[in-house]
């Protein structure tokens, strides 16, 4: 059987995949009710559900997941005898951060520059279509050869780990012989790329007090402890001059060992400011893939735009850590929490809440899986060898699936290739990509049948 079939079929239904892609894109399914309400999550939920049903998917269901938010759940039979195989994305977002930052509405699919501009359209509503496309492709091309699985998570960004209690209470739910995860991406457009690497991440809020009330600066400032300039000060322990992350007992020295990133590339992919430099030592790589990396994602603090002359009595900040594979994320939290303690100035009182973390994944590309993929990506890209990279984002699902499943082959593909911009303004979706990446997963699923079936 040629792939052609399943190349034009992909191609013919990409305006329906728009049109749907609009419509999952227009839910505000963020999952933290201090910032979205609750109902834009459960509508997307409800709209996946929907989706699946309409693919006649099987047990079809809305799990609630220990964390408050939903996760769906649904089973596509093959034939007798075939590999399961699970496909995963989530369908929560990131927050939209300045919408007026926006050249076109967050929450609004727009075309412009030949992408697709939205919030979640590459990471991870995208990859739910990717899923679908591939699906669609197979059953009009002789039918789908494996027994499909799909789960779409609620919570992915939030870091909460709902669905991983969930599977860990429920292992038999997700049980499968590969499965595919569709939350990454390719290294470059038209370059594909399975990810090998992922860190895993920590979370933490940090809080300090000083003072039982704010002072003002000009009676008391010079001997009254700051605690916003306490924080400041605390948080700059984290980094040594030229960025390297440092928090005391936790390696820094990793190399990666994998394709390269060349310097020129990042920062033009990261839009790093002329006359800027990097920071870290090492290779690109290095930095990004093999080594942890701590960020102050946020802290309160008052606006410059209203702020009075005063001594803050209090601060906080969230600080996230990413820990690469090789490095356990339970202990690289208790390192990172003795830092802070150990660091802190002046006596200042500290509490630190633990929000969330994930473990780092390594995947073993040896695998069967792997050399069906790879046959399947050099169709979907003629011309082009599937890379091998890492990734420094987290899916703390792969080592609970892994560790669940310890036979299970497990491959991480995506659309968030550099230009996506995830988790920043104007993310957007290559079509290109998701037309070239859900021919990749309808081959894939084939080649898989056949070589198990051999």
């Amino acid at each position: 059987m040629t792939a052609r079939p399943i190349t034009e079929t992909v191609a013919s239904l990409m305006p329906r995949a728009k049109t749907e892609l609009a419509e999952l894109v227009a839910f505000r399914s963020v999952a933290d009710p201090a910032q979205f309400p609750k109902s834009e999550c459960d509508a997307a939920a409800d709209w996946v559900a929907d989706a699946l049903r309409a693919e006649d998917f099987q047990d079809v269901a809305l799990l609630d997941t220990p964390d408050g938010t939903r996760s769906v759940y649904g089973r596509l039979p093959g034939p007798a005898g075939a590999p399961t195989v699970l496909l995963y994305a989530h369908y929560d977002v990131q927050p939209p951060l300045d919408e007026s930052a926006w050249a076109s509405p967050p929450f609004e699919l727009t075309e412009r520059d030949g992408r697709w501009f939205g919030r979640g359209a590459a990471d991870c509503k995208g990859g739910f279509l990717m899923h679908l496309l591939a699906l669609r492709a197979l059953k009009a091309n002789g039918g789908v050869p494996v027994t499909v699985k799909v789960i779409a998570e609620g919570s992915e960004e939030q870091g909460t780990g709902g669905l991983e209690q969930y599977a860990q209470a429920h292992p038999e739910l997700l049980a499968a012989d590969t499965v595919v995860i569709g939350d990454t991406g390719n290294f470059r457009v038209g370059l594909p790329t399975v990810t090998s690497t992922l860190r895993g991440m920590t979370m933490l809020r940090v809080r300090l007090e000083t003072l039982e009330g704010n002072l003002h600066s000009g009676q008391f400032g010079g001997a009254a402890p700051d605690a916003l300039a306490a924080m400041i000060q605390l948080l700059s322990t984290l980094r040594s001059a030229d960025g390297t992350t440092t928090v005391d007992g936790l390696a820094s020295d990793a190399v990666w060992d994998g394709l390269q990133y060349p310097e020129g590339e990042f920062r033009q992919d990261a839009k790093v400011l002329e006359g800027v430099e990097l920071i870290g030592t090492g290779t690109v790589a290095d930095r990004i893939w093999a080594r942890p990396a701590v960020t102050v994602i946020g802290i309160d603090c008052p606006p410059v735009i209203g702020a009075t002359p005063s001594l803050q009595a209090s601060a906080q900040a969230q600080v996230s850590l990413r820990v690469p594979p090789g490095q356990d994320a339970g202990e690289a939290t208790d390192l990172l929490i003795a830092h802070l303690e150990s660091h802190v100035p002046w006596g200042a009182r500290i509490s630190v809440e633990r929000v969330g973390h994930g473990q780092p994944f390594r995947a073993d590309t040896g695998s069967p899986a792997y050399t069906a993929m790879a046959d399947a990506m050099r169709v979907a890209y003629p011309g082009e060898e599937m890379q091998v990279s890492g990734m420094g984002g987290s899916i703390p699902l792969c080592n609970t699936l892994a560790e669940l499943y310890p036979e299970a082959e497990i491959l991480l593909i995506g659309l968030s290739e550099p230009e996506a911009q995830i988790h920043a303004v104007n993310e957007s979706v290559s079509p290109q990509e998701l037309e070239r990446l859900s021919v990749a997963e309808a081959l894939f699923l084939r080649n898989y049948a056949e070589s198990r079936t051999a």
